[in-house]
C-alpha cells in the first residue's frame, strides 16, 4: 500500500470510531433522543453529499430506480445504532458492532469464494464465544442485551453495506444517492414507530458533526476504498475501530475498561484472526 491509500485508510477508520463516541456523547445525557439523533446525522450528511457532489460533477443527477436497498441498509444500521447506545458505552458498542461487522464479511466471503475448513470455522466459533462472554451477565459487569442485539442488527446492515460497496463505481454519487433516500425510511420510520422527541442544541449540534463530518466523508471514503482492496481486508481493517473508540471514550467520555471487555476483545479479535489467516497470508 502507498502512503495515500494509508493515509486514507487511516483517516476513514478514525471517523468511525469517532461517530460512534458522538453517538453516546450525544445519548449518554439525553442531550438528544436516538430517532432525532439518526434523522440530524443522515439529514446532515446527506446535504454535505450533495454540495460535494454538485462541486465535482456540476449537477445532482441521483438516480430514482437504484441503491433502495442499501439506502435501506445505512438506514438500519443508524437506526439500530442509535437506540443501542442508549446504553452501551463507546468503546463496547463498536466491540459488538465490528464483530459482528467482520462475522458478516467473512461468512458472506466463504459462502461466495471459499469453503469452510476447519480453522476457519474455529476462528468463527472464537469469536462468538467471545460475543457471548462479554454479553453474558456478572456481578461486576453487566450489559443490556437489547441494545446489544439492536448493535448486532446494525453490524450485520453495516456490514452488507461494505460488501455491496465493493461494486461501487461512483464513490460520491452512490454514497450521496445512500445517504438522500435513507431519509425516506427514516420518515417511514417515525409515522410508525416514534411518539416523542426530545432535542437541544448540544445534541443536534454532536449530530451535525456526525453526519455533516464524520459520517458524511468517512462513508464516501469508504465507498472509494472498497473497490481497492479484498471483500476480506476490507473486514481485517475494522478491527482497528473498537480499539480506537475505546481508548477517545476513555479520554472524552471518562468510561471504564474492564477485564471482561479486554478478554472479549482478545477473544473476539483473536477468532477473526484465525479464521482469515490464510486468506491474509
Amino acid at each position: 500500500m502507498n502512503i495515500k491509500l494509508i493515509s486514507l485508510i487511516c483517516l476513514t477508520l478514525f471517523f468511525f470510531a469517532t461517530s460512534s463516541v458522538l453517538a453516546r456523547a450525544a445519548l449518554i445525557n439525553n442531550s438528544i433522543d436516538p430517532y432525532s439523533f439518526t434523522f440530524f446525522r443522515l439529514f446532515f450528511g446527506a446535504l454535505t453529499l450533495l454540495v460535494i457532489l454538485f462541486l465535482k460533477e456540476k449537477r445532482l443527477n441521483l438516480i430514482l430506480n437504484k441503491n433502495w436497498h442499501t439506502s435501506f441498509l445505512l438506514f438500519l444500521y443508524a437506526i439500530c445504532f442509535s437506540y443501542a447506545y442508549i446504553n452501551l458505552d463507546a468503546g463496547l458498542g463498536a466491540l459488538i458492532l465490528f464483530a459482528m461487522v467482520q462475522l458478516t464479511i467473512i461468512i458472506t466471503a466463504l459462502i461466495k469464494k471459499e469453503s469452510i475448513d476447519m480453522t476457519k470455522a474455529l476462528g468463527i466459533s472464537l469469536a462468538f464465544i467471545g460475543l457471548i462472554y462479554l454479553l453474558y451477565p456478572s456481578k461486576g459487569f453487566e450489559v443490556s442485551l437489547y441494545h446489544s442485539i439492536l448493535m448486532m442488527i446494525s453490524g450485520v446492515a453495516w456490514g452488507l453495506y461494505t460488501i455491496f460497496g465493493k461494486k461501487s463505481s461512483n464513490a460520491t454519487l452512490n454514497t450521496t444517492d445512500n445517504f438522500t433516500k435513507s431519509l425516506v425510511f427514516v420518515l417511514i420510520f417515525f409515522a410508525f414507530f416514534v411518539k416523542n422527541i426530545n432535542i437541544s442544541t448540544y445534541g443536534i449540534s454532536l449530530a451535525f458533526i456526525s453526519g455533516g463530518i464524520t459520517s458524511s466523508i468517512g462513508y464516501l471514503l469508504w465507498y472509494h476504498l472498497l473497490p481497492n482492496m479484498k471483500i476480506i481486508t476490507s473486514g481485517v481493517l475494522q478491527l482497528l475501530i473498537p480499539p480506537l473508540a475505546i481508548f477517545l471514550g476513555v479520554i472524552f467520555l471518562n468510561e471504564e475498561v474492564t477485564s471482561t471487555l479486554i478478554i472479549s476483545t482478545i477473544l473476539i479479535l483473536f477468532g477473526i484472526l484465525i479464521s482469515i489467516y490464510k486468506k491474509t497470508k
